[in-house]
């Protein structure tokens, strides 16, 4: 008969028996699977994180025999296209590190093989406070009055006429806002009219009353709008233009004969154009162009001509003065240097006579 305290220690024999058997063969199972992972490129696959064993794994038996696992290394892991199949797509990836010295700073970073040579980020614009902002206005403001105040007339001109070419330039570029793309001239056939017929609609247009006025606003989408409300009731109609500049009256009759699609019969002396709408008129559902500009744009644009006009002669008047002046300061130098040669002379003179 056995006593209690041998069938005890008999029993922890046993179990120490299989559990280090168990981890015997565990531990060469384990060591022969990490020895089949590293077999392949770390940049190509990567060992997904998943806590359930792969349906190839799960039928591997734990045997130590060294051709068992060469048979299951060449079935299992010998076909790369294999682990592709249970591998998740974001455990795939082709980044490589990268060693960077930009500005004697080393950094690691993490980048594709095919964006290695990419270039760097481009570097934040630096913001300024406002305080700096009122700084840097004040600085330029002391600049400007210094030369204002200068004592050197040619230090003022200079200010100014680069003042007024800077505004010069800022209204050109203002200006070209407003240019209005011009679409094909489109093909037609023209009413031909005679000489009667002419002198006729001439006389009718010059008796009535109606007209249509362009004001400093030029030619725009109103003008043409109301040319059109007008033919609507009579053949013709009178343009009026108030403020017009010497030779603009022809080439406001050209542009609304493009616009409106009328007939200019008679441009009058005291800037009136008289258009005749045509035999076969159709009035247009939309009447006012649309490659036209509004009534507040042009207005804008009106006042941009007029301030461009007025720096234009500013600066004129400017480079006559800064002439002028570099006129007669060498004119002045050259009378004080003649007036030096004088004494010069002068001083010589006397020495001459005596040693004579």
């Amino acid at each position: 008969m056995f006593s209690a305290a041998s069938l005890s220690g008999a029993r922890r024999q046993f179990s120490c028996k299989f559990r280090r058997d168990r981890l015997f063969y565990l531990v060469e199972d384990v060591a022969a699977a990490t020895s089949h992972f590293r077999s392949f490129t770390p940049h190509k696959f990567i060992q997904p994180r998943t806590y359930s064993t792969p349906r190839h794994l799960s039928s591997v038996p734990s045997a130590s025999s060294s051709g068992f696992l060469q048979m299951q290394r060449s079935n299992i892991f010998g076909n790369q296209s294999i682990l592709r199949n249970w591998l998740h797509a974001r455990y795939i990836s082709n980044a490589s590190v990268e060693l960077r010295t930009d500005s004697d700073v080393v950094r690691f970073s993490l980048s594709k093989s095919d964006d290695i040579n990419t270039t760097t980020k481009s570097r934040k614009k630096k913001v300024m406070s406002k305080k700096a902002k009122v700084n840097e206005l004040r600085f330029y403001r002391l600049k400007a009055k210094k030369k204002m105040n200068s004592p050197n007339p040619e230090v003022r001109i200079r200010y100014k006429l680069e003042k007024a070419k800077r505004k010069e330039t800022w209204l050109i570029e203002k200006l070209r806002k407003f240019d209005m793309p011009k679409p094909p001239a489109e093909t037609f056939d023209p009413e031909i009219l005679t000489e009667e017929e002419r002198h006729y609609l001439k006389r009718t247009g010059e008796r009535k009353k109606h007209y249509v006025p362009v004001g400093r606003r030029g030619v725009f989408g109103g003008v043409v709008l109301n040319m059109h409300l007008h033919w609507k009731n009579h053949e013709t109609v009178k343009v009026i233009c108030k403020p017009c500049q010497p030779g603009k009256i022809h080439e406001y009759a050209e542009e609304l004969a493009r616009l409106s699609k009328g007939i200019v019969i008679a441009i009058m002396p005291n800037n009136t154009i008289i258009f005749y709408r045509g035999k076969n008129y159709v009035q247009p559902k939309v009447m006012s162009p649309p490659d036209t500009l509004s009534k507040a744009k042009a207005l804008e644009k009106y006042r941009h001509e007029q301030s461009l006009e007025h720096t234009s002669q500013f600066i004129e008047r400017l480079e006559k003065e800064l002439e002028q002046y570099h006129h007669h300061v060498a004119k002045f130098r050259k009378g004080k240097e003649d007036a030096a040669k004088d004494a010069k002379v002068n001083m010589l003179l006397p020495t001459d006579i005596s040693s004579a």
